[in-house]
């Protein structure tokens, strides 16, 4: 690699550092810990799986601490939002549209500060785009960015970042191989970033399921005679629920959702993302298939 190159790259990681970083705060206190990015005066962003109560302590770059508490969490989608005196910090840029531009072979800087532990800013490639991973409740968040860009433990929440300083995602998941996997700060990203900070839980469509797990559910369908095909079965439906007023009832076997065929919890999760009001759904009954609407409102 030419000396001119080496120091492209080193004024473009000091400039990341000097941009970007007194957005980014240290989360609690150790490696154990977090990270976070300033979104608004007195706003933080980070990973919900990092925060353990109401409560955290939030080392800001100037090295004083503030008392925060979490203003919203979303733990489906991995993310809250805490409340605290930002000391004047800047607010990192977040232009959603530059999510969009994003490709493979991208150049990315990933910021943390470990627990409060001082800045951390390093280099990297996107990798891949259009990846997932599972959030703390075990639910598959899609669309997150892959990247070569490495970090310590606890860096969790931390930003990454274009070449301008544009947000580009929540460093969330480390993979094995050293690459990590952040949430895409998108439109939808910051408008639940936005509806936290108000103290807001995002709505998601819900049917009111319990479902069978696939091991439980291949015994029963074999012990009542029910067809050898691939669904959901059910093992209890909440009174009152939108699945209740489908008339889904236990023992019913889920095999499409929305025009989707099931193959797990996942395809079912995604059919309900996508509804807008009310969901078809396709159960096999005993030997007779059936199609219910399922309505819910938002």
């Amino acid at each position: 690699m030419s000396t001119a190159v080496l120091e492209a790259l080193e004024e473009a990681v000091a400039a990341a550092a000097e941009r970007v970083g007194p957005a980014v705060v240290g989360l609690g206190r150790g490696w154990g810990r977090g990270s976070g990015v300033v979104i608004a005066e007195g706003r933080v962003m980070t990973n919900a799986h990092v925060l353990r109560g109401d409560e955290v302590a939030v080392r800001r770059a100037d090295g004083e601490v503030a008392l925060g508490r979490v203003a919203g969490l979303d733990e489906a989608l991995d993310v809250a939002v805490i409340a605290a005196d930002t000391g004047g910090a800047p607010a990192v840029t977040w232009e959603p549209a530059a999510v969009d531009e994003l490709r493979a072979g991208r150049a990315v800087f990933a910021l943390a500060n470990p627990g409060g532990r001082g800045l951390r800013t390093t280099f990297g490639l996107v990798t891949a785009t259009g990846r997932s991973f599972r959030g703390p409740g075990g639910r598959r968040i899609g669309g997150s960015i892959e990247h070569s860009a490495p970090l310590p433990r606890g860096s969790s929440g931390g930003p990454l970042v274009d070449a301008d300083g544009r947000l580009l995602g929540i460093n969330s998941v480390r993979m094995e191989g050293g690459l990590l996997l952040a949430l895409p700060a998108d439109a939808a990203l910051r408008s639940v970033a936005d509806q936290l900070g108000r103290g807001e839980v995002p709505a998601r469509p819900r049917l009111g399921l319990a479902l069978a797990p696939p091991r439980a559910a291949r015994r029963l369908r074999a012990a009542v005679g029910l067809p050898e095909r691939e669904g959901l079965l059910v093992r209890g439906v909440e009174a009152g629920s939108p699945a209740d007023s489908a008339g889904l009832r236990q023992g019913d076997l889920l095999v499409a959702a929305g025009g989707r065929e099931l193959d797990g919890v996942d395809a079912l999760l995604d059919a309900l993302e996508a509804a807008t009001g009310e969901l078809p759904l396709t159960v096999v009954r005993g030997t007779e298939e059936r199609e219910v609407i399922a309505h819910f409102s938002l």
